[in-house]
């Protein structure tokens, strides 16, 4: 994936190194949930997040990704940046998200955050919240790959989940889990709400370079990677390294056939109305 030199926004506000605050209550427990449930989470996750924390949001004291040796946090800011862009063409009324990436733990707006979450979108703050670590523990633990497109990916996949918000796609998720009979019914339209965002995040993709002249674009074997890292964190995936069998009526995020399907449906077409999970 091309990207190095690409335009940055600087809408990225850096809380790594900081303290974020002692969690004040779950513990261990509430670490173990969060890494079952919450990998790539959208819906809003305020109510696990107050549950496990008893603490508000808070303010914290923050700097400017920028320095040439965050290389890092220059990918997060070049990425995001294009991805705003893309969405700028294609919504109209296009809000950009705020960016944070921090480490270990830091407020947000729906509550206390934490690395072991993974990136999550939240929708109180429309702020996207990015543990870097997170990259290494796809690769070591879950199987995915380590090529720059598949984190791309992995940070589209939240932007989509802002989209969702705009459109009150999300919202509409919500008040419809509520009305569902069962665990079963509700945990359909998690997944549908993520099968969208990974739909959205190949449309990001497919639309990166003309959106940037060329500055960010996919290169030869860049879809291929992302399929990668979309089959290792499909549920059945995750299930099965973590029980032992898959439980299809627990999904949240939806199997790695469907994350790779719709991932290469919105990469394929470049429009988001290709991108109906609902339907």
């Amino acid at each position: 994936m091309r990207w190095k030199g690409g335009r940055r926004g600087g809408n990225v506000e850096d809380r790594r190194g900081m303290s974020g605050g002692k969690l004040a209550g779950g513990g261990i427990g509430f670490v173990l949930v969060a890494l079952v449930v919450s990998y790539f989470l959208g819906i809003d996750p305020k109510p696990l997040l107050e549950a496990g924390s008893g603490m508000s949001s808070g303010q914290q004291q923050s700097g400017e990704v920028g320095t040439p040796e965050d290389e890092a946090g220059q990918f997060v800011d070049v990425v995001g940046t294009n991805v705003n862009d893309v969405w700028a063409e294609l919504l109209d009324g296009y809000k950009k998200p705020n960016t944070v990436i921090y480490t270990q733990g830091t407020g947000t707006g729906c509550g206390y955050g934490q690395a072991a979450m993974g990136p999550f979108y939240c929708p109180t703050d429309q702020t996207i919240y990015l543990d870097l670590s997170f990259w290494q523990q796809m690769e070591t633990q879950l199987g995915a790959s380590g090529a720059d497109f598949a984190r791309a990916y992995v940070i589209a996949h939240e932007f989509g989940h802002h989209v969702q918000t705009l459109t009150g796609a999300s919202q509409q998720v919500r008040k419809a889990q509520q009305q569902a009979r069962n665990k079963a019914e509700a945990n359909k339209y998690s997944v549908a709400l993520e099968l969208q965002a990974d739909c959205y995040a190949g449309v990001w993709a497919a639309r990166a370079s003309a959106a940037s002249n060329g500055q960010v674009a996919l290169e030869r074997g860049d879809m291929e990677e992302g399929l990668k890292t979309a089959n290792a964190i499909g549920d059945d995936m995750l299930q099965k390294r973590s029980q032992g069998r898959v439980t299809p009526e627990a999904f949240t995020h939806g199997s790695a056939e469907q994350r790779m399907e719709w991932l290469t449906r919105g990469y394929e077409s470049g429009d988001p109305r290709q991108c109906d999970t609902f339907n």
